[in-house]
């Protein structure tokens, strides 16, 4: 049976933004060391001809990197959930070389697991202009619309900004500890509600026979970790799937609750993103918005981001109801196989 957790947790990745807004814990910039480091196996590899999935840490190493990657893994499990890497120079490489030079980053602290039912491990994060509502498979950040807190899948998100926009798209990234903290002070009643199963839209990302709606709580707890699983957008898009119940007054209320705290003065830390940033989160613990954004109108100028989703080998165990997520699936699998090597 699933555990349910009745009491507030202390921990490092219990933050507020207002605590950390001026902090520089969690911020490495690339060295000149790692800077070469990185040019010369960007070299190597434009040499040997290797497709970007089949480059491993090995296949371009960055023996300097080690003391970031070590302090990093830390700021995952264990820290405060989140850090930032600064210094990519992407205004010196074409987005290919760009993208070979972040893959070889997140080489360093996992292995890149598939976004999308297609088994693609890179994805391009910009503006298509397609349709959220009309089009089963488009996902929000197929779009330039803001997006409400939520989390990606497997163990941690890596986010490369190559262009910035040209005004708006401001990251947000909240504690989902916190969050949960609050809701035990504020509405214990509706926490238990959070930990039992909602109804999310799988967005056609689901692999086949698995249903086109995932039944999942939203904070799980298990052997001493508290994860979250939230895109409140899904929850009502999964709605008009006629095999969905509706939506309670009680989960309407829970989901109004962890809105309201979001949003709330202090809570949440906001900061723009800016070409060469690179933003990691763990998914489990840390829940990212994005607001609305203009774009340029030239092509070459438009919002571009590069993301992967990585399990990384410190992760921690995830409950059995991950086991069937679009989500987390693969990091269950890795962690039933050995972990992530």
């Amino acid at each position: 049976m699933p555990e349910i957790l009745r009491q507030l947790l202390e921990r490092p990745a219990a933050w507020r933004g207002e605590d950390l807004q001026h902090q520089q814990d969690g911020i490495y910039s690339l060295t000149a060391t790692q800077l070469e480091e990185l040019e010369q196996g960007l070299e190597t590899t434009r040499q040997s001809g290797r497709a970007l999935s089949e480059i491993r840490a090995e296949n371009l190493p960055l023996p300097s990197f080690a003391q970031y990657r070590h302090q990093i893994l830390h700021d995952m499990e264990g820290g405060r959930g989140f850090a930032v890497l600064r210094g990519v120079p992407v205004e010196r490489y074409s987005p290919e070389d760009a993208a070979t030079i972040f893959w070889a980053l997140g080489a360093q602290l996992g292995i890149a697991e598939p976004q999308d039912r297609a088994g693609h491990l890179l994805h391009h994060v910009r503006d298509t202009g397609r349709d959220l509502v009309s089009e089963d498979n488009v996902r929000k950040y197929q779009t330039n619309q803001d997006i409400p807190f939520h989390n990606d899948g497997s163990d941690i998100l890596m986010l490369l900004c190559l262009r910035d926009s040209k005004s708006g798209g401001r990251s947000r990234l909240v504690s989902a500890t916190t969050v949960f903290n609050q809701i035990i002070e504020r509405r214990p009643d509706l926490a238990e509600i959070l930990q039992q199963p909602f109804y999310f839209d799988a967005r056609g990302q689901q692999p086949g026979g698995m249903p086109r709606a995932q039944r999942v709580p939203i904070y799980n707890y298990h052997r001493g970790h508290l994860s979250v699983l939230h895109k409140r957008f899904y929850i009502e898009l999964a709605q008009r799937f006629e095999e969905v119940p509706p939506i309670t007054p009680q989960q309407i209320g829970a989901l109004d609750q962890m809105d309201e705290i979001c949003d709330e003065k202090g809570v949440c830390l906001e900061f723009q993103m800016r070409p060469g940033d690179i933003q990691i989160a763990n998914n489990y613990e840390i829940l990212h918005s994005r607001t609305s954004f203009v774009d340029y109108e030239e092509p070459e100028r438009k919002r571009h981001m590069l993301r992967l989703w990585l399990s990384i080998p410190n992760g921690r165990p995830l409950p059995p109801v991950f086991e069937k997520t679009r989500e987390f699936q693969h990091s269950y699998a890795r962690r039933r196989n050995g972990g992530a090597q």
